[in-house]
Formats: C-alpha cells, structure tokens, sequence
C-alpha cells in the first residue's frame, strides 16, 4: 500500500474524523460519541493495534 494511500485511509478511519462526519449530517452530541465509541473498539483498535504511550 502507497504511503499515500495508507495516510488517506488512517485520516478517514480515525474516530475523531468519524465523530465530526456524523455531528455534520445532525446527529445528536450523545448518539455521535456512543457511536464513535463503539466503532473504535469494535474495528479500529483492532485493526491499528495498541497505542504506544
């Protein structure tokens, strides 16, 4: 995979990005974050792995 690629994907993935996407098309502050939520320990820790720190 192209840095470049893995950089656009890594962007889009993030669930801070994924927060403000659904905050955008007007969901509530409490069902954006319990969904952001979910989404990042059901997919996106597992498939970034442990955060170093």
């Amino acid at each position: 995979m192209s840095r470049r690629l893995h950089d656009a994907l890594t962007h889009h993935l993030n669930p801070l990005h994924l927060y403000c996407r659904l905050r955008d098309l007007g969901l509530p502050t409490s069902l954006a974050r319990s969904l952001t939520r979910s989404y990042e320990r059901a997919l996106y820790r597992p498939l970034t792995g442990p955060v170093a720190g």
